[in-house]
Parts: C-alpha cells; sequence; structure tokens
C-alpha cells in the first residue's frame, strides 16, 4: 500500500513546533506494511489541505492519504470540511470505529471531528493531532484498511 502523511498545524508548518504526529503515523504505517511515498506539513487553511489532498488523491500514485491534526473544534480545525470537499463518498464506519477506540481511553474524543472517504481510487482519514490519539486510532482500523484500499481499486 502506497501511503502519503499529511499534517496539519499552523505551528508546524511554520516551524514552531516538530511535528509529532506525522512521524508517528509513518512508523506505524511501515510497522503495518505500507510505504510511505509522500509526506507533507501544511497550516490549518482549507485551500492549502484541499489541494494537498487532490493533488495526491489525483496522481493515481498513491493508495491511502493519512492526514494527522486539525480535527478538533477549535475555530482553525477544519480538516473534516476540507476532506469532506474533496471526496466523491463517505466511509463513515471508519471515522466511527477511530472515535469508539479513543472513547476507551478519554470521554473527550467524542469531540473529534475525523472523517473518512475516497477520492476516485484513493482513500483519505483523517487522524487527531496528539501522538497518543494518532496511536489510538491508527491501531484501531489499520487492519481494515488494505481491504478498504482494494475495494476501491475493484
Amino acid at each position: 500500500m502506497k501511503v502519503a502523511v499529511l499534517t496539519i498545524s499552523d505551528r508546524s508548518a511554520r516551524g514552531e513546533r516538530p511535528d509529532e504526529g506525522g512521524p508517528l503515523v509513518e512508523q506505524l504505517v511501515v510497522a503495518a506494511g505500507g510505504e510511505v511515498v509522500a509526506r507533507a506539513i501544511v497550516p490549518d487553511e482549507r485551500t492549502e489541505i484541499e489541494a494537498a489532498l487532490k493533488d495526491w488523491a489525483d496522481g493515481g500514485a498513491i493508495d491511502l492519504i493519512l492526514t494527522t491534526g486539525g480535527t478538533g473544534l477549535g475555530a482553525r480545525d477544519v480538516t473534516p470540511e476540507a476532506t469532506q470537499g474533496v471526496i466523491d463518498k463517505e466511509a463513515p464506519g471508519i471515522a466511527e470505529a477511530m472515535r469508539a477506540a479513543g472513547m476507551a481511553s478519554t470521554p473527550m474524543a467524542a469531540l473529534s471531528r475525523q472523517v473518512a472517504g475516497a477520492r476516485g481510487a484513493t482513500l483519505i482519514v483523517n487522524l487527531p493531532g496528539s501522538p497518543k490519539a494518532v496511536q489510538e486510532c491508527l491501531d484501531a482500523v489499520i487492519g481494515i484498511l488494505p481491504h478498504a484500499v482494494e475495494m476501491l481499486k475493484a
């Protein structure tokens, strides 16, 4: 599975804070047998998020895009809206499974607004920004993602 990792963070994009979520996503993907072929950091700007998602999905070389960050209720958290703006069809069960896994640790996980869906033959999945939440959410769905990608290719 060819994977791209997109970190959404104003501070990381400006170089003010190290990106912790993106490298963890990459580590978990590689451990699960995936290959990270692209990575980027963008600020919490809907147009920039949408442009990166479209570029990667429409390029045909990426099976799965994992985003990290921008899924909360903050004024600058626009990742779900950007994702909904570019997907052709939603896969709500993936987001539901991630939220359920997070809620096993903290009720605050109910506030996360992850979206998952497909643009063409590329699956896009939003992960939260905190490393702990990234781990919990990705652990919950990593086993089903290859099958979802295969379904998109059929």
